[in-house]
């Protein structure tokens, strides 16, 4: 039996708040920041991940 994607809690959780807000991705921007948290743990670990790109912003850093 394979093992439980680590991540599926997550993008289930996804799935039911966009549906439950006729996807405005905005209303779910909670779930979807829980979802990226889990991809950086375990993405090599998950299949759920894939469509996730789990690099960190760039930095801001101003010349004043």
């Amino acid at each position: 039996m394979p093992k439980k994607d680590p991540c599926q809690k997550q993008a289930c959780a996804i799935q039911k708040c966009l549906q439950a807000n006729k996807y405005v991705e905005s209303m779910c921007e909670d779930v979807i920041r829980d979802m990226l948290r889990c991809c950086e743990m375990y993405a090599a670990n998950s299949i759920c991940c894939s469509g996730f790109k789990v690099s960190k912003p760039p930095e801001n850093k101003s010349n004043t």
